[in-house]
């Protein structure tokens, strides 16, 4: 399951759930322009026809603004919705905050939801430069060869090479099992702590290394593989000699339960919060006079 078609379908669940909404009814949009279009995921449907709705684009929008730098001259978009905080200040770097005149709105809790393909080429990227070929030799064997060492038993998920009941498989509950996946994207290791299982996360930090953009194009940093943190999640570690300097002190950590990755979840990541946050993007969103905002998600 793709990111994108994720977000999609827990707004469906619990953020826009309770709210009026329509998926993929462009012909009603089109003769309500006073109404919200909320467009998640590729970003084609931005060219599709004239738009006149205030529009609330992402998660899964462009993955720079250099993709689109006239969008918010040539379209009514009020709100950019990227995942996480580090991700929104690259945003702001380039797009950052002006004021331009637009369209009065309704403030309805109504709307057209786009729910757009999944975008592989995410995929694509980890098996350059940033992906296993790298990665394999100087960060997975160590960490492999200090948990078959120990005698731990793990289960090993490779990225786009596993379904998703594996996955939630390894999540359940069981003695001295590990779940360990390769490169995990963020929806996975939120999981994990939604699951209850403190994470030792590799989160090497620096700039943003993606290979269309790095460093030819942008230069941002620092990012973090783990947007949504804090110490009750577990722990990090930067690189190879990271993991073997920290790995006791965060399992000793997990055996003395001084983790709450759920309360974690529970304190910033649940439904009802964002139906919260969704519910007050979009009343801004069709209130405003043209304000731009990019919003971390979540």
């Amino acid at each position: 399951m793709s990111g994108p078609l994720r977000v999609f379908l827990i707004l469906c669940a619990g953020p826009i759930g309770s709210a009026s909404y329509r998926v993929n009814d462009y012909g009603y949009v089109a003769q309500h322009p006073e109404e919200v279009a909320c467009i998640i995921g590729r970003t084609f449907l931005l060219d599709k026809f004239a738009w006149k709705n205030p529009i609330l684009l992402g998660v899964a929008a462009h993955n720079h603004p250099l993709d689109d730098p006239d969008l918010f001259k040539r379209l009514p978009v009020k709100k950019v919705v990227v995942p996480g905080q580090w991700y929104a200040d690259m945003y702001r770097a380039v797009a950052g905050p002006t004021r331009r005149p637009g369209p009065s709105a309704s403030t309805r809790i109504s709307g057209a939801v786009a729910r757009l393909a999944e975008d592989r080429r995410r995929a694509d990227l980890r098996q350059g430069p940033l992906g296993r070929e790298r990665y394999a030799p100087e960060l997975i064997e160590p960490v492999r060869a200090r948990l078959l060492k120990e005698g731990r038993s793990f289960t090993e998920l490779r990225y786009g090479s596993y379904k998703e009941e594996d996955y939630q498989a390894a999540l359940a509950p069981r003695a001295d099992d590990l779940p360990v996946p390769e490169r995990k994207p963020g929806h996975r290791y939120q999981q994990a702590l939604a699951c209850g299982v403190p994470v030792f996360a590799w989160d090497p930090g620096g700039p943003w290394r993606d290979p269309d953009y790095y460093p030819h194009r942008v230069k941002f940093e620092p990012v973090s593989s783990v947007p949504y943190w804090d110490h009750r999640c577990g722990t990090r570690f930067v690189d190879s000699a990271g993991f073997e300097a920290g790995w006791d002190d965060f399992w000793a950590g997990c055996a003395a339960d001084a983790f709450d990755p759920r309360g974690f979840v529970l304190d910033n990541l649940t439904l009802e919060q964002q139906r919260c946050n969704i519910t007050r993007s979009r009343e801004r969103g069709a209130a405003a006079e043209g304000v731009r905002r990019v919003r971390p998600a979540g």
